[in-house]
């Protein structure tokens, strides 16, 4: 048996070494390949290779997010259940960048449902609230147009236009028979404030989209929904003028467009939101010679990363550029006719706002009412006659029979006028600030996305 074995292996072994030495005779007729890039293969046949290096990256998982689109305001964003989103925070970024369609540092977010804009990558979300004092709980997150990042500090008034009416249309409150109006209580859970919102109801108790009050920036109208900001001083510093409660300072600033250093007269303000509210005639001649729009706005954002410094919003003009959302900026011009007290360019994200923020003209309105501001000043510029202060009678809510003055404040922006209504404590502080939007649900579905 073992010499059949042995006779069988040489035979094996024999037929092997002719084959190679065949081989080896027809190899110089045989073009020579040099595969690119080769890498050892990952399956145990040497006769099978791999061209490009195999990625074990794990592949995107698609997932669903229910949601409502709605114009809030002038602004327009998805609203989402507190439920629907991961119960950390932290956790909520691939998410909201992926789905509005920042993912791949995508300026058009044409893969998602954002509109490539500032005031079109926004995202509320919202929760019956546990506290005594509130109705509703909501985050607001702005999510950045062409980079992979988002933004949870300071609010947005003109979302939270929506707030209530998205909060009544999905039973998150519940009004009495035969009401036809509605206060909401809402905290916002970025600036720790309070918001009280008034809004139409429908005979079946649901909110009434129809109207015919108008607002700047929209052209069609709706019912009013009225947003009461109540004691917004200090929304994220605490105080209302950070910077050592000045109403007025010099700010020296690096441009970040290779311009040398410069000095600006600016008012830094804390408000509904955080604002460094610019004087115009300071830097005009400055900003005129500027050769682009992108050098403009690249000094107006230095300006910005200055203010965030000096208001204690960030360590360095450094760490300030990786927060574009607090401090907002906006430049303050005299007025250019009687219908408003003051003239405003705000910017959002770096770009000039194509209207004027929510909490920009609560934050405009509370500096006007302040003397020695620089919106103050610019407003005494022009001499106009403003509305006139006056104490509410005592026959009012308490809210205003604590207080000392009642003033209407018109501010004019690219699209119109919005007209601010402030109500100042006794104690010289601000009561509340009161602004009115409309807003409309325009989708309802769920959101396809890949994390």
């Amino acid at each position: 048996m073992v010499p059949l074995v042995s006779r069988l292996i040489q035979t094996r072994l024999s037929s092997t070494q002719a084959f190679k030495k065949a081989s080896e005779s027809f190899l110089p007729y045989v073009p020579a390949f040099k595969p690119r890039n080769r890498v050892d293969p990952i399956w145990p046949s040497p006769s099978i290779m791999i061209d490009e290096p195999v990625s074990l990256q794990p592949r995107p998982r698609r997932h669903v997010l229910p949601c409502v689109l709605m114009r809030a305001g002038t602004s327009k964003g998805i609203f989402l259940h507190r439920r629907d989103l991961p119960l950390d925070k932290l956790d909520w970024a691939p998410h909201l960048i992926s789905a509005l369609g920042s993912r791949g540092n995508d300026p058009r977010q044409i893969d998602g449902v954002g509109g490539g804009t500032s005031t079109t990558s926004k995202v509320a979300v919202v929760s019956r609230s546990e506290r005594p004092d509130a109705d509703i709980d909501w985050t607001f997150v702005q999510v950045a147009v062409g980079k992979e990042s988002i933004d949870l500090t300071g609010n947005c008034g003109n979302m939270t236009a929506g707030v209530a009416p998205f909060a009544v249309q999905e039973g998150l409150v519940r009004p009495q028979p035969g009401q036809t109006k509605m206060d909401v209580r809402i905290y916002n859970t970025n600036t720790r404030r309070i918001v009280v919102e008034t809004v139409a109801l429908d005979a079946s108790g649901d909110y009434d989209e129809t109207g015919d009050y108008t607002i700047a920036g929209v052209s069609t109208p709706g019912s009013e929904v009225k947003c009461t900001f109540v004691e917004p001083i200090g929304s994220m510093t605490g105080k209302l003028f950070p910077s050592d409660g000045q109403q007025q300072q010099l700010l020296h600033a690096h441009s970040t467009d290779q311009q040398p250093p410069f000095t600006v007269r600016v008012t830094l303000i804390d408000s509904a939101n955080p604002f460094v509210l610019i004087d115009s005639t300071s830097i005009q001649t400055l900003f005129k010679n500027l050769s682009s729009e992108v050098a403009q706005n690249s000094l107006i954002e230095s300006i910005r990363r200055e203010a965030a410094v000096a208001m204690g919003l960030a360590p360095t003009v450094e760490a300030a550029a990786q927060t574009r959302g607090t401090p907002k900026a906006a430049l303050v011009y005299p007025p250019d006719s009687d219908t408003a007290d003051v003239r405003i360019q705000a910017y959002s994200m770096g770009l000039p706002h194509p209207s004027l923020q929510l909490t920009g003209a609560v934050t405009v309105a509370v500096a006007l009412s302040y003397p020695d501001t620089v919106v103050a000043e610019l407003a005494a510029m022009a001499g106009n006659r403003m509305t006139p202060e006056h104490t509410p009678p005592p026959d009012e809510g308490s809210e205003k029979r604590d207080s000392a003055v009642e003033r209407e404040v018109r501010i004019a922006h690219s699209k119109g006028v919005i007209k601010v209504g402030v109500v100042m404590a006794r104690n010289g502080g601000v009561a509340s600030c009161a602004v009115s939007r409309t807003a409309r649900r325009l989708f309802e579905g769920r959101i396809r996305y890949y994390v």
